[in-house]
């Protein structure tokens, strides 16, 4: 496929919001020096008996056909990993951590290449699909460096004869289950992890952006990473429960990793149960954004434009639940709105004017379109958007007089919504904060240091932003508390996800 062209977004979105540019082209792939649509398993490139569509998001146009892998090339590619593993697991910390690195020179050599898959399979505008190639790079080069720095214990024995030793392993075959919203930074925050200790992994990424994880694929080939340490097995909606049995099913695969929905990860969860996987699992958020009268508006205007926008709100640590102090209230409102209408652009996402992209799919849109009627039928004020726009396209929104009975408060949006509840004390702000049973993110503007340290400790989440609204880095913790999941990604506790540790006792020494 040498020359993939979509039209541009249509014209009538220009007639809708004005401050799109005017500009008559076509968007293209050109050569896609890294699209693959075949399954990588074993070091080489499968084809399956079917293949399934890929679809840009902004156009609903055909971008590729992808091998449609099934349950036997999923059991392919776990015995392939298992073999791999033998191996893999006997490189020195030193040879894997130099294979991460050319993997991640290569990504960065590529950047533009990797951008462009996202921003066509994603929808994405370019800036943030090569914002996001910077990020997942990242997280290759951070497991690179940590590679290195697996370290065991000698431990103090209370026998003069023995000598105790804890040593940390890898746990072995990795099934990794990712997302389509950052579908190249989901599959490095683990994999850079999983090869790093010393594992072996298999991919399923989702089916709606599945060009970035072969890509990924053809450039690990590329850095020498060996074959069967490395394995991706695309499929479509209809074959993913197929795939998703073996993954989390067969006894050769040691640990499941999973980012998406709540619901889904209990499903693998129970899966993985009668073989007593090792699981991590990042799940559903529902973030809540607080500014208490006390803040510097502008920059909680600019967090929260950040926070709720980035990815046209397709985020699981973007803000859902905006609490605004009486006493600023107004203020951060008409300044927030202000913001919107300067700095939001929807568009095709190679539109380099284009902030907001289209939504995944039209079921997405659906789902935002959905919250902003049920919001508005019960009484919330809509001040800016509202409409839902051809094929996935959402208006940014903004609402405000939302309480916590509509539907926009109780449950993900995964959109471009901004709904605005007015507080009056920190204990009503909490209260409504963290009466959710997800608590992923959550976000608060003050300049009261002692409100601060109150606040931050007692939101119910795994990470919170302070007068901050971008937050993560390969260096920091990403992860969740109550139903938004299990273990924690990035950081030098991420390597600890795929390693076990080996308690080993050196006994009879003579004195």
């Amino acid at each position: 496929m040498s020359a993939l062209c979509v039209p541009r977004t249509r014209c009538f979105l220009r007639l809708l919001l004005p401050g799109l540019p005017a500009m008559h082209r076509h968007y293209s792939l050109d050569a896609a020096p890294l699209l693959r649509t075949q399954g990588y398993v074993d070091g080489r490139w499968i084809s399956a008996a079917s293949v399934f569509p890929v679809l840009d998001p902004a156009t609903g146009k055909e971008i590729a056909r992808v091998s449609d892998c099934g349950s036997a090339e999923a059991k392919q590619a776990v015995d392939a990993a298992y073999k791999a593993f033998q191996s893999w697991k006997q490189f020195t910390a030193k040879e894997r951590s130099i294979l991460l690195r050319k993997w991640f020179d290569l990504m960065t050599l590529h950047k533009e290449d990797l951008a462009k898959l996202i921003t066509f399979e994603s929808g994405k505008p370019l800036k943030e699909s090569l914002g996001e190639i910077a990020y997942s790079a990242s997280f290759v080069e951070w497991f690179s460096e940590e590679a290195r720095r697996v370290y065991g214990d000698i431990v103090p024995s209370p026998a003069k004869d023995r000598k105790i030793f804890l040593l940390k392993q890898p746990v072995g075959v990795a099934s990794i289950i990712t997302p389509w919203n950052f579908p190249s930074a989901m599959i490095t925050r683990k994999v850079g992890a999983a090869l790093a200790a010393g594992c072996t992994v298999v991919i399923k990424p989702a089916e709606d952006t599945p060009l970035s994880a072969l890509a990924l694929a053809e450039l690990a080939e590329q850095a020498g990473i060996p074959a069967g340490v490395f394995n991706v097995v695309p499929c479509s909606r209809e074959k993913t429960p197929s795939v998703g049995e073996v993954l989390c099913t067969d006894p050769l695969v040691a640990k499941i990793s999973f980012t998406g929905s709540t619901a889904t990860g209990k499903i693998l969860l129970k899966m993985a149960a009668d073989t007593v996987k090792k699981a991590s699992m990042e799940l559903g958020g529902h973030a809540p954004f607080i500014v208490f009268d006390s803040a510097d508006v502008d920059a909680a205007v600019s967090g929260a434009m950040a926070s709720k926008f980035r990815n046209s709100g397709q985020t699981c640590v973007c803000s859902n639940r905006f609490l605004v102090q009486s006493g600023i209230h107004d203020r951060f409102m008409e300044k927030l709105s202000q913001a919107m209408d300067a700095e939001l652009r929807v568009g095709h996402g190679l539109d380099p004017e284009t902030t907001q992209g289209p939504l995944i799919n039209s079921r997405a849109a659906e789902k935002v379109a959905q919250q902003i009627s049920d919001a508005v039928s019960r009484g919330a004020t809509l001040l800016k958007g509202g409409k839902r726009l051809d094929g996935s396209f959402m208006e940014p929104t903004l609402l405000t007089d939302v309480t916590t009975d509509m539907l926009c408060m109780k449950e993900e949006t995964f959109g471009p919504l901004l709904p605005v509840v007015r507080f009056n004390t920190e204990e009503e702000a909490l209260a409504i904060a963290n009466a959710s049973h997800v608590g992923l993110a959550g976000y608060c503007y003050s300049q009261d240091v002692s409100q601060i340290w109150r606040v931050a400790e007692a939101l119910e989440v795994g990470i919170v932003g302070v007068n901050e609204g971008l937050l993560s880095t390969a260096e920091a913790t990403f992860g969740g508390v109550k139903q938004s999941g299990l273990g924690r990604e990035g950081s030098k506790y991420g390597i600890e996800e795929y390693l076990e540790v080996k308690y080993m006792c050196f006994g009879n020494l003579k004195p």
